[in-house]
């Protein structure tokens, strides 16, 4: 049906990284899922009342829930598609990552006050009916269900839409407590067990999980959290295409919602190269990653000696000392500077996160390191950390 209607309704569809193309989704996702969802809402409520299944109840209750959830998906959608202002230059991209967020609260409350209910039928056990009509209403809310969460799963991986992925881990969520619902109401005919109870239990329990999953997944991006490696690979890939480019470090990208991104890096270049063609250079790298990865690029330009065997021994000696210690050091921006009586060798290396040894221990073992190269070395180390 989704793809039917993107079909119909969604100009371009396949260029998902376009803004308005994520708006028609967003758009169309939001709208079919309030009326599945209160349409589910309007039968389960009919089962409840007839049945007493407290169970059944809850679930009605949880699809009402999920068609104010969609709501919140769409205006978010339609919020986060608003072009960059005086006071957000960089677009309203992240009232997405909002949005999800606040859908994960609406399921985590859902999920509590259906265990609070099933505790208390547990305590207080009520008889249940069985009617064949209603055993066939939660069997079509299955399938309903299960279809929204192909959906919403599948073109929030295709989109990186957090809200779209946590309305799909929603909807996969509710599919599973019907279908357990439906079992406790047909097992409810043979036995005198508060089955309806602690099926809700159970039901409760996993719609919990869900919301701590797909909420831990729209933090995440509010937080700020890496690029992923596919992104690197395309990044690099294009800029050392251009075999001018030496070495690439400082690579940082900055998310403001999906769609909307920025990223710069450092592009180490050769320091006897022409300095306009160089420039020329790097101004065709920023506009190719600008066009084929939809964001904005920001290089800096370093330069870096290439043709002096003395300066490139050195920096090759140091890197493989460096190593030595941890294989994920690096080094970048390395230079030397003579003096009559010593030479500075002044460089940045890249410590990982989890490195327990200190920076000022660290920069005593690089000074004797250099020491053992040459005793007139004296190193100037400045350390970084990786954005990627």
């Amino acid at each position: 049906m989704i793809t039917l209607l993107s079909r119909l309704f969604i100009k371009d569809r396949e260029n998902t990284a376009s803004v308005a193309v994520r708006l028609a989704y967003g758009t169309l996702c939001g709208i079919l899922g309030i009326f599945l969802n209160l349409l589910l809402f309007a039968a389960k409520l009919l089962v409840g009342l007839f049945t007493g299944a407290i169970s059944v109840m809850a679930d009605a209750l949880n699809n009402l829930t999920d068609a104010g959830s969609s709501v919140v998906s769409l205006i978010g959608f339609r919020l986060s598609g608003q072009k960059p202002d005086k006071h957000h230059p960089f677009g309203h991209g992240r009232i997405e990552y909002l949005s999800g967020l606040f859908i994960s609260m609406l399921i985590l409350l859902v999920g509590f006050e259906l265990a609070k209910s099933s505790v208390e039928k547990i305590l207080f056990p009520v008889p249940v009916g069985f009617y064949l009509w209603a055993a066939l209403i939660l069997s079509a809310s299955v399938l309903i269900k299960g279809y929204m969460a192909f959906y919403n799963l599948r073109l929030g991986k295709r989109l990186s839409s957090p809200a779209m992925r946590a309305t799909g881990f929603d909807s996969l969520s509710d599919a599973v407590a019907t279908a357990t619902v439906l079992l406790c109401l047909c097992l409810s005919t043979v036995t005198a067990l508060p089955l309806d109870a602690y099926c809700g239990l159970l039901v409760s329990l996993f719609i919990l999980y869900s919301g701590l999953r797909s909420a831990k997944e729209t933090v995440s991006p509010l937080l700020g959290e890496p690029p992923s490696p596919e992104l690197i690979e395309r990044i690099l890939r294009i800029v050392y295409s251009h075999g001018e480019v030496a070495g690439i470090h400082d690579l940082i990208v900055h998310n403001y919602g999906p769609g909307r991104s920025m990223l710069s890096l450092h592009a180490e270049v050769r320091a006897d190269a022409d300095l306009l063609e160089t420039h020329d250079m790097i101004d065709n790298i920023e506009r190719e990653l600008s066009r084929e990865l939809s964001c904005d690029a920001v290089i800096h330009m370093d330069p870096i000696v290439t043709d002096d065997e003395e300066v490139v021994a050195i920096r090759q000696a140091l890197l493989l000392r460096l190593t030595a210690i941890d294989g994920r050091l690096t080094m970048h921006d390395f230079r030397m500077v003579k003096g009559p009586t010593h030479t500075n060798l002044i460089f940045d290396v890249v410590l990982p996160y989890d490195m327990t040894e200190s920076e000022d221990a660290l920069r005593e073992r690089i000074e004797a390191m250099a020491k053992e190269l040459s005793p007139t070395y004296f190193t100037v180390v400045s350390f970084d950390k990786s954005y990627t």
